[in-house]
């Protein structure tokens, strides 16, 4: 736990089994290949957000909290995902994040390798004066969402893994009388066409 306890972030990732995660990319980089890809996308996006004075927590989708432990370090908080679409998840880790002493979540997956620790900061401070933050995916999706309340409304009715997911966002949020920041553009890592914008190790 770092030293501003008012503020969490939230990392979404699966442990890297290969064959079980990154499923999409598996005709182009083989199971092993995809595997290694969602290690290092995890590994770079962790270490990003130790960067920053705010609470980690990362929730998991297979593996084990032993397996995470062992992978990632001792010093984070690891919590499986659960059962559920990923609205219902989302929702889960919200309501298990904000309690009485914290003001501002931040929400991301390790699907963004230009997503870096100064961007996350700025969603931070953003939701000093805004209810709401979203960092646009190229693909119609989001690869940043950030609150300063709970509010699982925003998680139900979409339709997740489409084009539509920012849109669907917007205008329940827009329903709700919500304020809203947007962060940069940037790319998600979900197809093997994606492959061709990232460079890492």
């Amino acid at each position: 736990m770092n030293n501003n306890s008012k503020a969490t972030l939230i990392i979404f990732t699966r442990y890297p089994e290969p064959g079980k995660t990154k499923t999409r990319l598996i005709s182009a980089l083989g199971e092993e290949g995809a595997a290694k890809l969602q290690k290092q996308l995890t590994e770079f996006t962790v270490t990003e957000a130790r960067k920053l004075a705010v609470n980690l927590r990362v929730y998991f989708s297979g593996g084990s909290e032993a397996l995470m432990k062992t992978w990632l370090g001792e010093n984070d908080q690891y919590y499986p995902q659960s059962n559920g679409d990923l609205g219902t998840r989302l929702i889960t880790a919200l309501q298990e994040t904000f309690t009485e002493d914290i003001e501002k979540v931040v929400i991301i997956g390790i699907d963004c390798p230009d997503l870096t620790a100064d961007l996350i900061s700025i969603a931070f401070e953003k939701l000093s004066e805004t209810d709401l933050v979203l960092g646009k995916a190229e693909d119609g999706g989001y690869y940043l969402i950030g609150l300063s309340h709970c509010l699982p409304e925003l998680f139900q009715g979409i339709n997740w893994g489409t084009d539509v997911v920012l849109q669907q966002t917007v205008k329940i949020a827009e329903r709700m009388g919500l304020t809203i920041s947007y962060l940069p553009v940037l790319n998600d890592i979900d197809t093997p066409e994606d492959l061709e914008r990232i460079s890492l190790p």
